[in-house]
């Protein structure tokens, strides 16, 4: 007999045809063994199950959907009906590929394919025997492989195993009688089995256990151990429907309980309304009073008074009572179509501008603009601003000042370290302990829906798996969406388009590319020290004598005493450090008042020594030009512009390179890259070219503990490693940012009003930039470059002619003497010679 038609001789017994489904035989031992007596083919059609495993000799019907699988069923319907069923991995990959696939399948003959009513493809198939998957051979239009049978170790029928097979069977029988949805009539089919290799499969099947631990037992080929596994599955199963029914028993207790209850709390109400207590209909009432003077829509309302009727039908008693009573209380707590009227006075809203805070001209004059087409229109929606700038500038205390110039409630939400999604949208309140999203919490506690409302610290949003709150605030600040904002706990839109959204954040870098596009930027740069100087005398003194309870005869400073403050004892872009020390002298001076001391109001120099202690900072001894390869750069940081100070010593060697300071990849390969330059152009610059192989080259970047990263430092690099070859002087009082090329050009780069502002506090004269950052310097104010020259490069060569000095310095090595590295030369009295740089 042919492969094909012994599979087909012992399926026919068992199959269904087009009159309905008749009864399957369940198989024997006789038929188990001339079923593995049987040849498979070389070579099968596979076809992956996402969430079962089928077993040898059991009948299941499975709902093919995917193409390719339907094609399989297909072909292999209309031909010799034998597939390879194999298990997939994980249920979630829609085209599996041979490492997505259990390797260990089961051989499958296919009884009946069945067009269902929905359009879904059910095909009934019975397994036959084990095998293994060799090796895929073809992907298109269906995967196939060749393919290798698996033998089982059978064991001998001993005690043990009969005493297994008999225990299956039993704990079979028992959970089919335990479960409600098993029919009684699968207990005979389970006692009419006679052979126990089939027994296994058929339980093996029919278990409530994941897919991996039916491979499992798939894979198991040691019968007595398989038999074992499946009893282990079995009494887990039988545990566990004991215990259901335990819960179930108890579930029917306390129904009877709440029917007690029920007639225990009608009597308790007549109690109440006796006592003069607020009962549950008393509570509703209320509530119905409340919601008649919302000005909500018609959505809102329907939303509303169905959660009302369904309270009312509630027992005051159940737990979702409680649930449904907060639902209602806070939609008649939100401020549904409730503003506050905005005062369009434009002087009296500059005037409050000015008083709150010392520059900040850009912000300024954007609420002014709003407030004046505000005034034209009569409604527009709120804009949504974008504060960036270092700390303490004035970023947060700003949206309080917009909100007192516009008339507007205030309200302020901070979204640093922010890592959950729901907090911005809110739980759904079939939660326990659900709670609308901050948002929506933000605008009940402004009592208006239209505040100005502070999103702090936007660029310090984090995520993980519990969702990304970036992607929630896209809908928040989008104009186009706002005005729909859906909350999950509140389950109805929400119109935040009058709300004026102002986010504040240090660094734009790690904000949400698609949530910056949304907002409106605006730089917000530090302060000079001339206007540290204005906001202290006019703003942060008073602050403090205010805090304090100090009266303005008690503390005075003069101007240049606040600038020596801000010189000596703070390094900062804004003037958060600054009012620390404000505060210091404040204390001081309260303490020596209570104590009766004769102090003068006066702040001077002693004063600051004995209050503030040593001067902390100082202008950096690297600002002279007597050293060869040390260089001032420019640098940006989250908290505003610095310096970066490139220090290069050259040491008879082999040419070995050594970068230290705690460099990032991007810095580290700006001075490979300057020298290589270098080396390309030696003869420009009259350097050896053995110079380069004869002597060891050491790159630091001092403040070694802390990280530096970026491209600005380029040029930086170039300057002090041509000084250092060439042993040129620096030109004094210069700096220099911007980024190279081995072709020798010089790039724009960023941060340019903040390094100014750097170079400006330390007493720099002239900058070198590139020639395409000229226009960022001409947005900077006229009054932040005064005293500064600015020199605008296209190439390298252009930056070392305008950095570098024809002198050398006086204490010069000839590094160019091609064999001073090779060897250590010796003076006349036998000393090594050593080189200073």
């Amino acid at each position: 007999m042919s492969k094909k038609n012994a599979f087909e001789n012992f399926a026919i017994e068992n199959v269904i045809d087009d009159e309905g489904p008749e009864f399957i035989s369940l198989l024997s031992t006789e038929e188990e063994e001339e079923m593995d007596k049987e040849q498979i083919p070389a070579e099968l059609s596979i076809l992956p199950l996402k969430n079962t495993v089928l077993f040898p000799g059991v009948v299941i019907p499975i709902t093919v959907g995917r193409d390719k699988s339907i094609k399989l069923i297909n072909d292999s319907y209309k031909k010799e009906r034998i597939i390879g069923v194999v298990s997939q991995k994980s249920e979630l990959v829609e085209d599996p590929d041979f490492n997505d696939l259990n390797t260990v399948g089961t051989i499958a003959y296919i009884l009946k394919v069945l067009r269902m009513p929905d359009g879904n493809t059910t095909v009934i198939i019975q397994g036959k025997r084990r095998f293994n998957i060799v090796e895929i051979t073809r992907h298109e239009p269906y995967l196939r492989a060749k393919v290798e049978p698996v033998t089982e170790k059978r064991g001998e029928a001993d005690d043990e195993f009969n005493a297994t097979v008999d225990a299956l069977k039993e704990l079979s029988t028992e959970i089919i009688q335990m479960s409600p949805n098993i029919p009684s009539e699968a207990s005979v089919a389970i006692k009419n089995i006679e052979s126990p290799r089939f027994l296994v499969n058929f339980i093996s099947s029919n278990l409530s256990i994941p897919v991996q631990e039916k491979q499992k037992i798939l894979e198991t080929l040691d019968f007595k151990e398989r038999a074992k596994l499946v009893l282990i599955h079995l009494s887990k199963e039988q545990q566990m429907l004991e215990l259901k029914n335990q819960i179930h028993s108890k579930v029917k207790v306390d129904i009877d309980k709440q029917q007690r209850d029920y007639f225990l709390n009608q009597q308790l109400k007549a109690i109440q309304e006796e006592l003069g207590s607020d009962s549950p209909d008393k509570e509703i009432e209320n509530i119905k009073q409340r919601a008649a003077k919302k000005k909500w829509g018609k959505e809102t309302a329907d939303a509303f008074y169905k959660e009302l009727q369904k309270m009312e039908r509630m027992n005051p008693m159940a737990a979702e009572y409680s649930v449904v009573l907060n639902y209602l209380e806070l939609m008649l707590d939100l401020p549904w179509n409730e503003y506050t009227k905005d005062n369009l006075d434009l002087t009296r809203a500059k005037a409050v501008l000015e008083k709150d805070h010392y520059g900040l001209d850009k912000i300024k004059d954007r609420i002014l603009e709003y407030l004046a087409v505000l005034k034209l229109k009569g409604d527009m929606k709120s804009p949504i601003l974008c504060l960036s700038g270092p700390p303490g500038v004035g970023k947060t205390s700003l949206g309080r000042s917009i909100a007192k110039a516009m008339g507007r409630k205030y309200t302020r939400m901070s979204l640093g370290g922010l890592h959950d999604e729901a907090e911005i949208r809110g739980h759904r309140k079939t939660y326990i302990g659900a709670m609308p999203g901050r948002i929506i919490q933000a605008i009940k506690k402004a009592n208006s829906s239209n505040p100005v409302f502070i999103l702090d610290e936007v660029d310090k949003i984090g995520n993980d798996f519990r969702g990304d709150p970036s992607s929630a605030l896209l809908e928040v600040l989008d104009p186009e969406q706002n005005n729909s904002f859906y909350d999950n706990y509140l389950e109805l839109e929400y119109d935040l388009s009058h709300v004026m959204f102002i986010a504040t954040a240090n660094s734009l870098d790690s904000i949400h590319p698609a949530l910056r596009d949304r907002m409106e930027i605006i730089d917000v740069s530090g302060y000079l020290i001339e206007e540290k100087v204005e906001i202290a005398k006019n703003y942060l003194l008073r602050k403090q004598r205010e805090m304090h309870g100090l009266k303005t005869k008690d503390l005075k400073m003069k101007p240049e005493i606040i600038e020596k403050i801000i010189d000596e004892y703070t390094r900062e872009s804004g003037v958060r450090m600054l009012e620390k020390k404000i505060a210091s002298f404040a204390r001081a001076r309260a303490k020596h008042l209570v104590l009766g001391e004769d102090k003068v109001a006066n702040i001077d120099e002693a004063d600051i020594a004995e209050v503030l202690g040593p001067k902390i900072f100082e202008k950096d001894i690297f600002m002279n030009n007597d050293i060869a390869g040390v260089v001032t750069g420019l640098a940006w940081t989250p908290v505003g512009g610095d310096v970066l100070y490139i220090e290069t010593i050259l040491s008879p060697g082999s040419g070995k390179i050594t970068l230290t300071g705690k460099l990032g990849e991007v810095m580290k390969e700006s001075a490979l890259t300057a020298l290589s330059y270098l080396k390309s152009q030696y003869s420009e610059f009259g350097i050896h070219p053995k110079a380069f192989d004869k002597w060891d080259l050491h790159v630091h970047v001092p403040e070694g503990a802390v990280p530096k990263e970026g491209p600005s430092a380029g040029i930086t690099m170039l300057t002090a490693l041509a000084s250092a070859y060439t042993q040129r002087k620096i030109k004094p009082g210069i700096a220099m940012t911007g980024e190279i090329t081995l072709r020798g050009s010089v790039l724009p780069v960023g941060g340019i009003k903040e390094k100014i502002l750097a170079a400006k506090r330390l007493g720099i004269r002239e900058i070198i930039l590139s020639e395409q950052n000229r226009k960022d310097v001409e947005d900077v104010k006229e009054i932040y470059i005064r005293g500064l020259s600015f020199h605008y490069v296209k190439t390298m060569k252009e930056v070392i002619e305008e950095a570098l000095l024809k002198e050398k310095i006086s204490h010069a090595v000839n590094i160019n003497e091609p064999e001073f590295g090779k060897d250590e030369q010796k003076n006349g009295d036998g000393k090594t010679k050593k080189m200073i740089v």
